[in-house]
């Protein structure tokens, strides 16, 4: 499997493989733990394929930086995420020697060896390019949704939106659907 199957969910830790497409979103199983969760359209996710790093030229997409890591380890895993700051940093100039130190922060080094080391543990080490796929399925599941508002506004008259009566005035402003006698 490649990454276009791989989802890192905001406020969950961990990586997500996505299964499939429900109405209100998509079910994705834990790489951690195998527990199934169903994810809204509404929370954030991102696509690890579609994950890239700052370099001081461009941009290096997420799967080059992992291809890197795993030559750098022959495979193996890579440095502990839980690592002090600096060696975290010297790690990842040994893998990416001209990425952004302004734009990619420790924290995000941090994650990118976690996830690294947790694909290579579950044996997800295909970081070829494929077809966007998933891509597209996710796109799909999110498709005509949008983020919800606030309650709609309450107006002062609750009989504003309302049809008006019935009744019927003439020009002179009386009744005119009273009885004629």
């Amino acid at each position: 499997m490649s990454l276009e199957k791989i989802l890192s969910i905001a406020g969950k830790p961990g990586l997500y493989e996505l299964k499939t497409q429900t109405r209100s979103g998509f079910l994705a199983e834990s790489l951690l733990d195998g527990k199934k969760i169903s994810v809204s359209a509404r929370q954030n996710v991102s696509l690890l394929s579609e994950i890239a790093i700052y370099t001081l030229t461009e941009e290096v997409p997420l799967r080059v930086v992992f291809t890197k890591i795993q030559e750098k380890e022959n495979g193996g895993a890579a440095i502990s995420h839980k690592a002090s700051k600096d060696e975290l940093e010297e790690y990842f100039f040994g893998v990416l020697p001209d990425y952004d130190e302004d734009r990619v922060y420790p924290s995000d080094i941090k994650k990118v060896v976690q996830w690294y080391n947790l694909l290579q543990k579950k044996g997800l080490t295909d970081f070829s390019e494929a077809e966007a796929s998933a891509d597209s399925e996710i796109k799909e599941a999110t498709k005509g949704v949008e983020p919800k508002t606030s309650a709609t506004p309450k107006t002062a008259n609750p009989m504003a939106g309302a049809k008006a009566s019935s009744t019927k005035k003439g020009a002179t402003g009386k009744n005119t659907s009273a009885r004629k006698t």
